[in-house]
């Protein structure tokens, strides 16, 4: 049996010896991580130095694009290190930081896609309302509820789970998660499980009905608008939906794993499905917005090519 005092460390079991295989993974992830923190970065420059894209859409944009480097640095080093590591084990501190760091990613970016669906709703169903209800201090306002609830919530969360006394630290996963920590407590977890459902509630339901509210009310000016307020709507909705859709399902999956009996399922699928939205939506955000919004990708591309001419 293990106690609080004596869980200085967490052994994570979902890693397998892959041999020399572990150098090709290595390599894999490294290039994914270089991916995620160029094509970020490249956008952020871009909107914060372009004052052409210093409008509420774009601002709410480079707050998703700061938030995907935010969690793949929170996710992506853990990663490399454990893979060519053959003791798999991470310090209390140093779990509890991971799961502060992935579970507020995770509601962020579920907050702030909700809240430029908001945004979106107000530019197509009230384009003549826009400029004088998404004013500066209502963009200030938006991104403070973005960031600060999730990070208030979260930490909450993570000092709940440090009190508990816990009869184990064996992790079942690739990362640190703070559903498989509670679940080794031996002590009475109530507080903890009504905390999650509030926890749930207000950084699930509440961006879900925003989200739900917004696409209804844009939906129905797509279906009885014009074909230009038609194609309008569709071209600045596209990439949100896409970046959604994806974040969603990776989210679906991940949940899926964490609350039900998967053993059926090959290991490695189970390990892409828990790693699909911490991995594949840093990159497939910025790649969805850099290539269908022309202006963005315009800039990007001179950008870039300056890049090029200046060092030939």
């Amino acid at each position: 049996m293990v106690n609080s005092t004596e869980a200085s460390y967490f052994i994570l079991t979902a890693y397998s010896d892959t041999g020399v295989l572990k150098y090709l993974y290595f390599l894999i992830v490294l290039a994914l991580y270089i991916c995620i923190i160029g094509a970020n970065v490249l956008l952020i420059v871009v909107i914060c130095v372009n004052r052409s894209l210093h409008e509420p859409m774009y601002l709410f944009l480079c707050s998703l694009f700061v938030n995907e480097l935010y969690g793949s640095s929170g996710l992506f080093p853990f990663l490399l290190v454990q893979i060519l590591s053959d003791i798999h084990t991470v310090s209390a501190p140093l779990c509890f930081l991971q799961v502060f760091s992935v579970y507020t990613y995770a509601s962020v970016e579920f907050t702030n896609l909700a809240v430029m669906s908001y945004d979106r709703y107000l530019a197509i169903c009230h384009p003549l309302l826009y400029n004088t209800r998404m004013t500066y201090n209502m963009i200030v306002v938006l991104i403070a509820a973005i960031w600060f609830p999730p990070f208030f919530i979260v930490f909450v969360t993570i000092s709940l789970s440090v009190s508990l006394q816990l009869c184990g630290n064996i992790i079942n996963k690739v990362y640190c998660d703070n559903y498989s920590i509670v679940k080794l407590a031996c002590s009475d977890t109530t507080v903890n499980n009504v905390y999650g459902l509030i926890f749930t509630f207000f950084m699930i339901m509440f961006p879900v009905s925003l989200i739900v509210f917004s696409y209804m009310r844009i939906l129905r000016v797509c279906f009885s608008g014009c074909k230009q307020s038609k194609q309008k709507a569709l071209s600045t909705c596209t990439p949100h939906l896409a970046s959604l859709i994806n974040f969603s399902f990776g989210a679906f999956f991940e949940v899926s794993q964490s609350r039900f009996n998967m053993s059926g399922v090959p290991n490695m699928l189970r390990i892409f499905l828990s790693l699909y939205a911490l991995t594949c939506q840093p990159l497939f955000s910025p790649m969805m917005y850099g290539l269908n919004m022309s202006k963005i990708y315009i800039l990007c591309k001179d950008l870039l090519l300056a890049g090029v001419r200046n060092n030939l």
